[in-house]
C-alpha cells in the first residue's frame, strides 16, 4: 500500500522536534513489509524578511528534504497572522494542491492519511475529492477541544468528519466528543500513541543529574511543555511556592518549554522568592529529555485540557511517575495507583498530589515496563489496518 501522509504538524530543518510523534508514527508504517510513505508537510509562504523572527523560519525549510528516511514535501500556502481563519483550509487545499497531483502521477497513492482536523484534514478532504481517493484523519486533542467551540470552524470540523472515509482518535474521550458532534462510532477507530524506547528509556538518576548540573540531594518536580495558559505552569508554580513555604527543603522545580507566558513565570517566580528553587530551562534539545525525565522524582502536568499527552507517556517510559489533571484522556494513560496521582486543577489539589507523589515509594521498574509496552511499531499495525480498510473501498 502506498501512502501519503497530509499535515503541517511533521519536522523538518528548521523544527526538528515539530509534530515528532506523528514521524513516529508513520515510520513505524513504513517499516512494514509492502508499504510505502510520502509526506506533504505544507509550510506557510512568507518572505525572507529576518526582522519577524516568528515566520521568518518558515522561509528556511527546504522544499523537500529526509527527515529520519522519510521523503518529504513542503510546498507553501497563503496565510494571513490572525486574520481570516476560516480560508486556511482553503489556502492549505490550494497550496498543496499541485504538489499532490504530481505525486498522485509518481507515487500513484492509495490512500491519504491526514492529521489534525482542521485546516489540514479539512484540506485533505478536499484534496481527497479533488483526485478521488480515499481519506482517513487523525484527531490529536487540541484540534478537537479548540474548534468545536468556534461558531465559524466548527461547521468545518463537521464536514471534515462526515466527509472523511475513516476517523482516528488518540483516546476514548475524544472519541465521545467526535460522537456528540453527530459522527457515528462505529466511524472512530481509538488508536493511543506509542513510544519510541530507544529515545526514553530508565537511565542511572546520579549520572543523569550530573550531566544535566541538578544536584544529587534534591527532589525534583519536572514539568515538560509550551509555556501556556492552559497547560497550568502559573497554577504549579504557586502550589510549588506553598509546598517550599510550609515544608522547606532540597526540593526544586525544573520546567522545560518555551512559549508566550515565559515572561510571566519567570515574573511569577521572582515575586514568590523562588529564583534559587525553580528553574526555567526553556527548550532543550530533544535527545536530552531522557535526562530531565530520569532526574526526576515525579513528573507533573497541570493541562486544562489534553488528548494523549506524549510527555506523560515518555515520563512513564523513563519509570518517573506522574502528577497530573484528571482531563480529557489523561486517566486512559495513568490507569493506576502505581503509575501517578490524578488531581483536579486548582492549587490546593496540586499540592496535596505533589505531597503524595513526593511520599511514595515508586516502583520506578514497574511504571518503566508500562511505559515501555506500547511501542510505535504496535501502533502501526493498527494504522495500517485501518488505512487497509478505506483503501479498498
Amino acid at each position: 500500500m502506498k501512502i501519503l501522509v497530509f499535515s503541517t504538524l511533521f519536522p523538518n530543518n528548521t523544527a526538528p522536534a515539530h509534530g515528532v510523534f506523528i514521524k513516529n508514527r508513520m515510520k513505524a508504517v513504513s517499516e512494514m513489509d509492502g508499504h510505502e510513505v510520502r509526506v506533504v508537510a505544507p509550510v506557510p509562504y512568507f518572505p525572507p524578511i529576518k526582522r519577524f523572527k516568528a515566520w521568518y523560519r518558515f522561509s528556511q525549510v527546504a522544499a523537500r528534504e529526509r527527515v529520519d528516511g522519510l521523503t518529504v514535501y513542503h510546498p507553501r500556502y497563503l496565510v494571513t497572522p490572525k486574520v481570516g481563519m476560516t480560508a486556511y483550509g482553503v489556502c492549505l487545499f490550494l497550496g498543496a494542491l499541485k504538489t499532490v497531483k504530481a505525486l498522485e502521477k509518481s507515487f500513484s497513492f492509495d490512500v491519504i492519511d491526514a492529521h489534525y482536523m482542521y485546516p489540514d484534514a479539512f484540506a485533505a478532504v478536499l484534496l481527497g475529492k479533488a483526485l478521488n481517493k480515499p481519506v482517513t484523519v487523525s484527531a490529536r486533542g487540541s484540534d478537537i477541544h479548540q474548534f468545536s467551540n468556534l461558531a465559524m470552524i466548527r461547521p468545518l470540523l463537521r464536514y471534515t468528519l462526515t466527509q472523511a472515509d475513516a476517523v482516528i482518535s488518540v483516546c476514548a474521550s475524544l472519541k465521545e466528543m467526535m460522537v456528540e458532534l453527530g459522527i457515528p462510532s462505529y466511524k472512530v477507530s481509538v488508536i493511543p500513541n506509542g513510544i519510541d524506547g530507544t529515545a526514553f528509556y530508565p537511565a542511572d538518576r546520579a549520572e543523569a543529574r550530573q550531566r544535566l548540573g541538578i544536584p544529587l540531594d534534591a527532589r525534583v518536580i519536572l514539568s515538560v511543555g509550551s509555556l501556556i495558559r492552559l497547560k497550568g505552569h502559573h497554577l504549579l508554580v504557586e502550589a510549588f511556592g506553598r509546598i517550599v513555604a510550609e515544608e522547606p527543603d532540597h526540593t526544586c522545580l525544573y520546567i522545560v518549554g518555551d512559549g508566550v507566558e515565559r515572561g510571566a513565570l519567570h515574573r511569577q517566580v521572582e515575586a514568590l522568592g523562588l529564583g534559587s528553587r525553580v528553574v526555567l530551562c526553556g527548550q532543550v534539545p530533544h535527545g536530552t529529555l531522557v535526562d530531565y525525565y530520569n532526574a526526576a522524582d515525579l513528573f507533573f502536568l497541570g493541562s486544562e485540557r489534553e488528548g494523549w499527552p506524549n510527555v506523560i507517556s515518555e515520563s512513564l517510559a523513563c519509570g518517573t511517575p506522574v502528577v497530573a489533571t484528571r482531563v480529557n484522556g489523561i486517566p486512559e494513560i495513568v490507569r493506576s495507583d502505581d503509575l501517578g496521582v490524578l488531581v483536579a486543577r486548582d492549587v490546593p489539589s496540586f499540592v496535596a498530589g505533589i505531597r503524595r507523589a513526593l511520599d511514595t515509594r515508586w516502583d520506578r521498574s514497574a511504571i518503566g515496563a508500562y511505559g515501555q509496552s506500547r511501542s510505535w511499531a504496535m501502533v502501526a499495525q493498527n494504522v495500517v489496518s485501518v488505512l487497509k480498510r478505506v483503501s479498498m473501498r
